[in-house]
This record gives structure tokens, sequence and C-alpha cells, in this order.
């Protein structure tokens, strides 16, 4: 499987094993970056990773940084993405399963590379459950093609 990959300077240092761990089990790896462990801005790595997956470069993505946060808000902004911030291997296997996620991304200072390694084993691994859950992905790449007009709010 082609994995793409990418990091910010908290998850730098488990990005890198990350990889190895994927070129290990035959994965081919698109390593997005960065290529050190310098501060950079993790909105610009996580649309890397993003719209490799989006644009079929990749069939799933890895991100790392340091709650996983942040790049999972950045890489849902890309239609067709459904990245699941992820700090358990149950939860890697239910947004595979339930949610169709394509893009994994991982917390690099609150979970141990041990435990992430297994959330992308588990992530790569897993099929879509499809079934019930068809419609309901279905239905999130119809939000993506929302757009509240300008000066248009919802009122309470």
């Amino acid at each position: 499987m082609k994995v793409a990959v990418a990091s910010d300077h908290g998850g730098f240092e488990q990005k890198q094993e990350i990889v190895a761990y994927l070129k290990e089990a035959g994965h081919e790896v698109l390593d997005l970056g960065p290529a050190d462990d310098g501060s950079v801005d993790y909105p610009d790595f996580a649309l890397l990773v993003a719209q490799a997956v989006a644009q079929g470069a990749a069939e799933k993505g890895v991100l790392v940084c340091g709650t996983g946060l942040g790049m999972a808000i950045t890489a849902n902004k890309v239609a067709g993405i459904r990245a699941a911030n992820v700090t358990s291997v149950e939860f890697a296997t239910l947004a595979r399963e339930h949610n169709d996620a394509n893009v994994v991304t991982l917390s690099g200072r609150f979970v141990d590379p041990a435990t992430n390694k297994e959330i992308v084993l588990a992530f790569l691994t897993t099929a879509f459950a499809q079934g019930r859950h068809e419609r309901r992905v279905a239905k999130i790449h119809e939000a993506e093609a929302w757009r509240l007009p300008k000066g248009d709010y919802p009122q309470a």
C-alpha cells in the first residue's frame, strides 16, 4: 500500500520511526516532511498528506504532531478526506470500519511510539464495514459541498 506520511516538529521523531516501520512492513512511503525537527507549521504538512490522499497519489495518510488534533482539523478541510485523531488501537479500527477514515492523525507527545505503530497497523489493515455505514459516509461527502453564504448565520 502507498502511504503518505508527514509531521510537524512535535511529531518528527515518531514520524521517522513510523516511516521505517511502514517500509519494513513492505509499504511504499511518501515521506512529505519535514526533513528535520526544526519548528514548522503543522497545517502545511497536514495539507500535503491530505492532498496526496485526495488526489490518489497515496491510498492512506499518517500525520503526527504533538496531539494530532491540529493535523486532523486541517486535513479534514480537504474534500474527500476523513481524518481521525486516534489514541488507541480500538479507535483506529472503528475509524476504518465505521467512518472509512483515510487519514490517521497521531499524538507524538501523549502516545508512546509502540502504541502508535499498533494504531497504524490497525488503521492500514482494517476494512470499511460498509452496510449501514455507507449511508453515513455519503452524508459526510454531501456536507463537503455545503457553504454558509457570507453574512447569513443561523439564528439560535
